[in-house]
């Protein structure tokens, strides 16, 4: 079945979207963006609700985007600012928003979004050629953790508070590199699902993928905070970057 960029709008409604991570503050990560945009234009690859656009765009920066569901990105125009955001719906793996950034954003695992190995490879692409000489592509994501199956499934809490849990339960298909999920959350306003299917992809294949693009990794850290990576991180911010010039 062909890949559908805006499946996922279609399924978690942006409003428990927002509901469901507004317990991540976005601070750090627009901190670290924002220095590694040094003033620049920057474009964020699923963008969404606005969740880090909206705070790099209060920090003075122009921000644009491209997004699969048109539901996510009218609530991104109907908050404060968000009708300054230029957001394309389309696949990020091909859609081209006019211009060179200085940055380009794929945040909160979202290249794992993808359904596999040749869109993700077509997403590095489409980074580089957004970027200007020297510019940048950010990426945030989880480090793979089979040993954390037990016969296939997982069950994790991901958030827990006196208002709501958000539960996460997952299947692992190795054979494809690929995790069926859903997240469940339990709130005083009832039980809401919100399911994604991902292809996960190790740090070592992501930096393949952009030698590929024609980038080369700059940083690797363990989260927004510039930490150092090790054997025992479970999630890595890497940054790679385009040739100064060609």
């Amino acid at each position: 079945m062909p890949f559908d960029a805006s499946e996922y709008g279609r399924h978690i409604p942006a409003d428990v979207y927002d509901l469901a991570f507004a317990h991540l503050s976005p601070d750090s990560a627009v901190d670290r963006l924002a220095a590694l945009a040094d003033g620049g234009p920057v474009c964020e690859f699923g963008i969404g609700t606005g969740r880090l656009a909206l705070p790099l765009r209060e920090r003075g920066l122009t921000v644009a985007g491209i997004d699969g569901s048109a539901e996510m990105a009218a609530r991104l125009r109907a908050k404060p600012g968000g009708e300054r955001i230029e957001v394309s719906i389309g696949d990020f793996t091909r859609t081209r928003v006019p211009g060179e950034f200085a940055l380009v954003l794929l945040a909160f695992n979202t290249i794992f979004a993808l359904p596999d190995q040749d869109a993700q490879v077509a997403c590095f692409r489409n980074a580089a050629a957004h970027l200007r000489p020297g510019g940048r592509f950010v990426v945030e994501a989880w480090v793979p953790d089979p040993g954390a199956f037990r016969a296939g499934t997982a069950l994790r809490p991901v958030h827990v508070a006196q208002d709501a849990v958000l539960l996460e339960a997952a299947r692992l298909h190795p054979a494809e590199q690929r995790m069926t999920t859903t997240k469940i959350r339990l709130g005083n306003d009832g039980v809401r699902l919100l399911p994604a299917n991902h292809r996960y992809a190790w740090p070592a294949e992501l930096d393949l993928m952009a030698r590929l693009a024609g980038m080369s990794r700059e940083h690797r850290w363990v989260d927004w905070s510039g930490g150092p990576f090790t054997d025992d991180s479970r999630e890595h911010v890497s940054v790679y970057r385009c040739p100064e010039s060609a």
